[in-house]
């Protein structure tokens, strides 16, 4: 049997509770493919995003829902090994991916503060305007359970703010155009436990900070400072994970001191001696 068979194959035998009925739970729950879509399956060559495809690739075989596919890669400046490995990966899957080239590497390199955050706007406006000069009218983007998690405990510990990662949203730059997030309900432990049960090596993140970061230690940034401590509380609670994205959903406004709903801000002073 070809490797992609029993990759795909291995997505709804083996890990057809914790993969794909939480993928397809997913889709259902937050209504993410309509009748006509046309979605960008954006593939950066590591773990989620390759997994993602294999996903939308076999829902598009099966579903009674009329929708297609295109795969598209972007290299903002990968060294030819990473940009192999990608390739690579997408040709044993047989995933048929358009990849295309920007500079977004040597452009955030020198940038001091927040090159992440940069680079991941700059990257997200390319895929949006690739996807669209494709026909598409949605793009979908691999992040998972745990990057939902690890946001929302982020927002209050380093941003101060009580918000989430959307299963879906807008775009405010591309008219007609929505990001989805097809593996949302779909946990990391598993995405890894896939990846090693059929032999699968993908990209870590391959940019020069990541490369450096191998380096210094101390240069993880927040995201790992907070995706330790969710491991550290799950290990006194196994029930933590789920309790953080409950709380995203379960939100008793009565005991809120304060909200906003875009630009109103609204305050328990309003209705209080009401």
């Amino acid at each position: 049997m070809e490797k992609y068979l029993e990759v795909e194959r291995s997505l709804i035998k083996k890990y057809r509770k914790p993969i794909w009925n939480r993928f397809i739970g997913g889709i259902k729950d937050y209504e993410l493919i309509k009748p006509g879509d046309k979605i960008a399956v954006c593939i950066s060559g590591g773990k989620d995003s390759v997994l993602l495809a294999c996903c939308m690739q076999h829902l598009q075989k099966y579903t009674e829902i009329p929708f297609s596919l295109e795969f598209i890669a972007m290299d903002p400046g990968y060294n030819p090994e990473n940009r192999a490995l990608l390739l690579s990966n997408c040709e044993t899957l047989h995933i048929p991916v358009h990849i295309f080239e920007t500079d977004i590497f040597n452009i955030v390199v020198n940038e001091e503060k927040s090159p992440c955050y940069l680079c991941a706007r700059m990257r997200r406006g390319y895929l949006y305007r690739h996807a669209q000069e494709l026909g598409c009218n949605k793009i979908a983007l691999g992040h998972h359970f745990d990057d939902v998690i690890e946001t929302i405990l982020m927002s209050m510990l380093y941003g101060a703010e009580m918000r989430t990662m959307m299963p879906k949203l807008h775009s405010q730059n591309f008219a007609g155009m929505q990001l989805i997030r097809p593996l949302y309900l779909v946990h990391e432990q598993d995405i890894l436990a896939w990846k090693r049960y059929n032999n699968l090596q993908f990209l870590q993140c391959a940019c020069r900070f990541t490369e450096q970061g191998a380096r210094d230690p101390g240069s993880a940034g927040k995201r790992a400072e907070v995706k330790a401590l969710i491991a550290y509380l799950r290990a006194q609670n196994p029930q933590v994970d789920r309790n953080i994205f409950r709380s995203a959903q379960d939100v008793n406004l009565e005991t809120l001191i304060s909200w906003r709903q875009q630009k109103e801000h609204h305050s328990f002073l309003e209705n209080y001696d009401i």
